[in-house]
């Protein structure tokens, strides 16, 4: 891949294409009573306008990573983002329950295209170290930055306007986005299909990761013992090792085995699943407490959530990237999840009438190890990754991170509301039960992040600081 003319453009044009998926993730949720009481969706129904999206952004991760390998990285982003921008506008005028459904399957596929190559573009285009961990800074900062804007944002134009323009404002800024990448983003040597067109393995891993991912998306619904539940879940794990056999035997694999065996890819994966996990119980549940509990609306919600924007933003922007140039990736990792622990510490105590200064702006503060913890994850993820498997490397990198965020929906959604069940039952006030049902999910997400700590502190090795990388080493220094 040849230098574009201006890497900072470039990075800007992959930046924003983070940001228009990420944005999009989080907008949904807040805008989704408007949306059933519009279109006429039934509760479980309502549930696949979020569903829908992550089944087909999930599954489709590793497959359009390793094909941005072999067709071209840059084809496949701008490929990806035109496929979202229009199902955006199919979203955004959809007048049944079903077009919308379909609407929002082809906005993941969209997603899921353009996203997992965005990281194999970005660490090819910054290959001197520094640089590239203040290109992941900026990456991850828009990452964290969508997440937090997408629920003042949502709830803004959803009370201003309507539901529909919460999917019309990607129309604008996907059309900028791929006439500005057509100018920004070089064109990169593809080897074709023929270096790895694996349809088999392309069918197992695509199937199995769909079916994974609805069993899990499905066990609030039905319970994790359920025939449901249980029969989706052996059948991806049948899938997906066949899959993994399939690789390990074809003569040009889908995804070449040799990317599991460095301990940093492996080990930055599995924290990621992990932290994301247990981070879903701040993103999405503290913003349930303080509507259900506190009686905030949906955009003072995403206001009140707001300083954990500006400090993750902060940090990943102005500190973690000297940081990580300083001290190395791990060091780095490890005090990030240190500080997010101390989030989800002080969660599990906030009380049902709280004083947001005194109880919740501290959590928001401490949301600020988000911002070291997710540039040095990138980085690790990407570290032993060949120049030629970088797509792929992006891949499973966003696929890990969607299959955390499934997880973190799945099982903590489910023990928060068993605990407020119970507690209801008991005969405890709504708010007095809602708040010992978070307080439950936030301890096991503190439990989560310990185990990533246990795993980044065992399986990631520290990185010798300041070593320049060869011509055949992986695409980062870290070991």
């Amino acid at each position: 891949m040849r230098t574009p003319a201006s890497p900072r453009l470039a990075l800007g044009v992959l930046a924003t294409g983070m940001l228009m998926t990420v944005l999009d993730g989080s907008i949904v949720t807040v805008a989704m009573p408007a949306i059933q009481s519009d279109l006429g969706f039934t509760p479980v129904g309502l549930s696949w306008v979020v569903n829908a999206y992550l089944i087909a952004f999930g599954s489709l991760l590793l497959l359009a990573g390793r094909l941005g390998d072999l067709v071209g990285r840059r084809r496949m982003f701008l490929a990806g983002t035109g496929i979202f921008t229009a199902a955006s506008l199919l979203a955004g005028v959809a007048a049944s329950p079903a077009v919308l459904i379909a609407a929002r399957f082809l906005q993941g596929v969209g997603s899921a295209t353009a996203s997992a190559v965005g990281l194999g573009i970005l660490v090819t285009l910054h290959p001197e170290p520094r640089e590239r961990a203040r290109a992941i800074a900026v990456f991850s900062f828009t990452g964290a930055a969508g997440a937090s804007l997408g629920q003042v944002l949502g709830g803004v134009l959803t009370d201003a306007l309507a539901w529909n323009w919460i999917f019309f404002i990607n129309l604008p800024i996907g059309a900028a986005t791929v006439l500005v990448a057509l100018r920004a983003l070089p064109a990169d040597r593809a080897p074709g299909l023929g270096a790895g067109a694996d349809v088999i393995g392309a069918l197992l891993v695509t199937a199995g990761l769909m079916a994974g991912i609805y069993a899990v998306v499905k066990i609030e619904e039905y319970g994790a013992g359920s025939a449901h539940t249980l029969g989706f879940g052996l059948l991806a794990l049948v899938l997906l090792a066949g899959f993994l056999l399939r690789q390990a035997k074809a003569a040009s694999p889908l995804m070449p085995l040799r990317i599991l065996r460095s301990r940093s890819v492996a080990g930055a994966n599995a924290v990621q699943m992990l932290m994301v996990a247990a981070l879903f119980s701040f993103q999405v549940l503290v913003a349930l407490y303080l509507q259900k509990v506190l009686g905030y609306g949906a955009a003072e919600t995403g206001f009140a959530m707001l300083p954990a924007a500006l400090v993750i933003g902060a940090v990943s922007l102005g500190v973690s990237a000297p940081l990580i140039a300083r001290f190395g990736e791990r060091n780095v990792l490890l005090t990030g999840l240190v500080l997010l622990v101390g989030v989800l510490g002080l969660l599990t105590r906030v009380p049902v009438h709280a004083s947001y200064a005194a109880d919740l702006l501290p959590v928001m503060l401490l949301a600020a190890g988000f911002g070291l913890a997710l540039p040095a994850l990138t980085a690790l993820a990407m570290s032993g990754a060949r120049e030629e498997d970088a797509g792929l490397a992006s891949g499973v990198f966003n696929t890990t991170q969607q299959i955390g965020m499934a997880l973190g929906v799945a099982v903590l959604s489910t023990l928060a509301a068993a605990r407020t069940e119970s507690l209801t039952a008991a005969g405890r006030p709504s708010p007095e039960a809602l708040t010992g049902g978070y307080h439950l999910a936030f301890g096991a997400g503190a439990g989560l992040l310990l185990v990533a700590l246990a795993v980044a502190l065992t399986v990631l090795r520290p990185a010798a600081a300041g070593r320049t990388r060869q011509k055949d080493e992986p695409l980062t220094t870290a070991a």
